[in-house]
């Protein structure tokens, strides 16, 4: 069974982080979610980065804020895809800081990321990349498009009305 890792670098990211566990809840996918701060554990990031593909995690979802070197640094150290979420934090430059921390990365070491906030999306995409392989989240994948379809058809219907 694939797991998720989602990490942040304070406890000050987790409402935003939330929508990623919740999103990979509806997925039936296992999360495991700590904080591990660049900046204030580097033991702990080096540990977390170089180990966790040992642990059964198959991708890494990080959030930071402000200078926001926690996805870039972890990717830097592991063989797992790595998914950055820029969070728009109080010492924060409108976010801007965040989003070209985690976006900005040198050839060779991806991080993709997705936009200002949007763990949500984080939680899609690792959901996507373990549904490459995995025909049981494939399908949920699928399922959750529709829905998605769905709804917008259904919104569609009721203004026409």
């Amino acid at each position: 069974m694939s797991k998720v890792a989602i990490i942040m670098g304070s406890k000050s990211d987790l409402p935003v982080m939330q929508e990623a566990i919740d999103i990979l809840k509806h997925f039936d996918i296992t999360t495991e979610v700590d904080i591990v701060s660049a900046h204030r554990t580097p033991e702990k990031l080096f540990e977390f980065s170089k180990n966790a593909h040992h642990r059964g995690i198959s991708v890494i979802i990080a959030g930071a804020g402000g200078a926001a070197h926690l996805p870039g640094m972890v990717a830097s150290m592991s063989p797992l895809p790595v998914i950055g979420v820029p969070v728009k934090s109080s010492n924060s430059i409108d976010g801007w800081d965040s989003v070209l921390s985690i976006l900005q990365m040198p050839g060779g070491v991806p991080v993709a990321t997705v936009a200002l906030n949007g763990a949500k999306n984080a939680g899609i995409l690792a959901a996507q990349i373990i549904g490459s392989h995995d025909k049981i989240i494939l399908d949920k994948i699928i399922l959750y498009k529709e829905s998605l379809k769905d709804a917008v058809n259904q919104s569609s219907d009721e203004m026409k009305k």
